[in-house]
């Protein structure tokens, strides 16, 4: 009876403690949805509160005057490349450091994982795209933002290939595939789960990506979707409903990805978790 009394309490604990965490991330993202349908002067209160009036009228102004559209076309841009980018490098990383383990490999394995933990150096970033010719180009983003969000993309699969059997790659051997065939025909189809949880998560990371094209675009022409809330904040007052509205516009279409895709980030998390 104890120990059932124990487990109880604990189980208790730790859902008041979960209650608790997911109402500092509610609250605050039902403060900001229901902003964006206030007034200024209610918006700016920041309370937990229903509008008096609703004014859909906010999203409306933001597309208008925000420059949504063209906004929403570079972060689509960029997120694709970038997306594109870490998929087919970081799997095709993964699979020479799974497979052939050298000094050289595991140099490069522990390279990117000091990649994960390392902040980006905005200066001598900056330096290298000027000697490169990239500085406020659309390539030039697109490389910052892959470079760093494949740590994370080669960590993950390298663990996830090392329990494909190699057998399967001796027996495409004997069938006559070259190394790049095999992967792409026989290795690659296994990491169906796996991709399908780096897609989701590299996407959101490009999307949401604000310091970069924040400090490497040179022209707001160029401006992705997270930076457009710049475009109500004036030097002695800000627009809080429009900022709420333009809020809600940046994560809606991040978050219908990532709920058309949540069963696939969990079996890719489980995959790569009992798998072998």
């Amino acid at each position: 009876m104890k120990r059932q009394s124990k487990e109880k309490f604990t189980k208790l604990i730790c859902t008041a403690v979960m209650v608790i965490v997911s109402l500092t991330i509610i609250i605050p993202l039902l403060i900001m949805i229901l902003g964006s349908v206030k007034n200024p002067a209610e918006a700016q209160q920041f309370r937990l509160s229903l509008p008096t009036q609703w004014h859909f009228d906010n999203y409306a102004y933001v597309v208008k005057e925000g420059g949504i559209a063209r906004a929403f076309w570079n972060s689509t841009m960029i997120t694709v490349a970038v997306t594109v980018i870490v998929l087919i490098s970081g799997s095709l990383c993964a699979f020479i450091i799974s497979r052939k383990q050298t000094k050289f490999t595991a140099f490069v394995y522990n390279l990117f994982l000091l990649g994960m933990v390392c902040p980006i150096q905005i200066v001598t970033t900056f330096g290298l795209l000027k000697a490169l010719n990239l500085t406020g180009t659309f390539i030039g983003v697109i490389c910052v933002e892959a470079a760093m969000l494949l740590p994370w993309t080669i960590f993950t699969l390298t663990g996830f290939i090392k329990n494909v059997p190699r057998e399967l790659d001796e027996a495409a051997f004997i069938d006559g595939a070259t190394p790049v065939r095999m992967f792409f025909v026989v290795v690659l189809p296994l990491l169906k789960p796996i991709m399908a949880t780096v897609l989701v998560t590299t996407a959101m990371g490009a999307w949401n990506e604000f310091m970069v094209p924040l400090y490497f675009f040179n022209t707001s022409s160029k401006w992705t979707m997270p930076l457009t809330v710049y475009n109500f904040f004036g030097q002695y007052s800000s627009n809080w409903n429009y900022v709420f509205a333009d809020l809600v516009l940046t994560a809606l279409p991040i978050t219908i990805l990532y709920l058309a895709c949540q069963k696939y980030i969990v079996e890719g998390a489980t995959a790569g978790a009992v798998k072998g």
